[in-house]
């Protein structure tokens, strides 16, 4: 667990048992924050008691997996955001739920996947906004999501290019290989979609006039650049996904067309091949014919396989079809 207590916009304490955050918060001029990583559920309970918190809410933070959204109770308001991870390659967000009261930031992880000493360190970088309290705290930390948010669709666009520049090589690659790298990509872009666009809805909430957390605060131009970081970051991840899904519709033209290409071969050299087993056939049949048993009739049919053979090949190259 961590703790910090600020004051009068500076530092004051920090790593203090959570058994004092109920005296620290009584105090109006004080502004408290402490962390819990993956508690339990005894210690949501008390957390809840102490601050007051609604039920639902407390509710929400014993199940998992919650969608990205913003709650706006009474006496406080309730945050769910998920940070962007990976986990020996597989996507895998980590939840974190936020209680917001008018003088404390409650900080719930799902688990320690989320590095909350980045948070700490964007807080102690821009110290003198400390003085805004709860509202400086909360943006440290959408902060440091939203900016994980925009990296990773960065990183998945840059994956998407060189899936598409593999995708109309002359000779692509592995076609298992692509299509496994595509259907990942696609996956991993179909599920931060999930956690990505409802941002927008949560940061917008916090901007509005009727939300005196930030209304009327020197912090309202640093949501607003969050905000906008989340709107680009929602734009991008939208386009990208039409991308893949568009390479997957390509990838599939292709390989129609290269089947079409094979068997309109396959067909023209069969054609070739017939004609010559054609004449030869006639040639072998067991009946008198012109030349039969004389030379000439022998290069007669050479000649008629050869010219045969030329003139279907030329006609076929012609038209494309080898």
């Amino acid at each position: 667990m961590r703790t910090r207590l600020y004051r009068n916009g500076r530092l004051r304490k920090e790593g203090f048992p959570i058994a004092e955050v109920s005296d620290h918060v009584a105090d109006e001029g004080n502004v408290v924050w402490f962390d819990l990583c993956a508690p339990s559920e005894q210690e949501i309970a008390a957390i809840g008691e102490e601050l007051g918190l609604h039920e639902l809410a407390v509710e929400d933070v014993l199940h998992e997996y919650q969608r990205p959204k913003l709650d706006v109770y009474d006496n406080h308001l309730f945050i769910t955001v998920h940070a962007v991870h990976f986990d020996e390659g597989r996507f895998a967000p980590v939840e974190i739920d936020l209680f917001v009261t008018r003088n404390a930031l409650v900080t719930v992880r799902q688990n320690a996947a989320f590095d909350i000493g980045e948070v700490v360190r964007r807080w102690d970088a821009a110290g003198h906004l400390a003085v805004h309290g709860v509202a400086f705290l909360l943006h440290g930390l959408l902060d440091t999501v939203v900016d994980g948010h925009f990296s990773l669709v960065q990183d998945l666009d840059q994956q998407a290019e060189d899936l598409e520049a593999e995708l109309f090589e002359e000779r692509p690659a592995d076609g298992r290989e692509l299509q496994r790298r595509m259907y990942e990509l696609r996956k991993t872009t179909v599920r931060f979609r999930k956690i990505a666009v409802p941002m927008r809805e949560i940061v917008a909430t916090l901007l509005r006039r009727d939300q005196a957390l930030i209304a009327g605060t020197g912090m309202a131009p640093y949501y607003e650049d969050v905000y906008d970081h989340v709107l680009r970051t929602a734009e991008w991840v939208e386009s990208l996904r039409d991308l893949v899904a568009n390479m997957r519709e390509t990838r599939l033209a292709q390989q129609g067309f290269r089947l079409n290409e094979i068997m309109k071969r396959l067909t023209g050299w069969a054609a070739i091949i017939a004609v010559p087993t054609m004449i030869t056939g006639f040639y072998g049949q067991n009946v008198p014919y012109p030349g039969e048993g004389q030379a000439w009739g022998f290069w007669m049919s050479v000649m008629l396989v050869a010219l045969a053979s030329v003139g279907l090949y030329a006609a076929f190259k012609k038209r494309d079809w080898l």
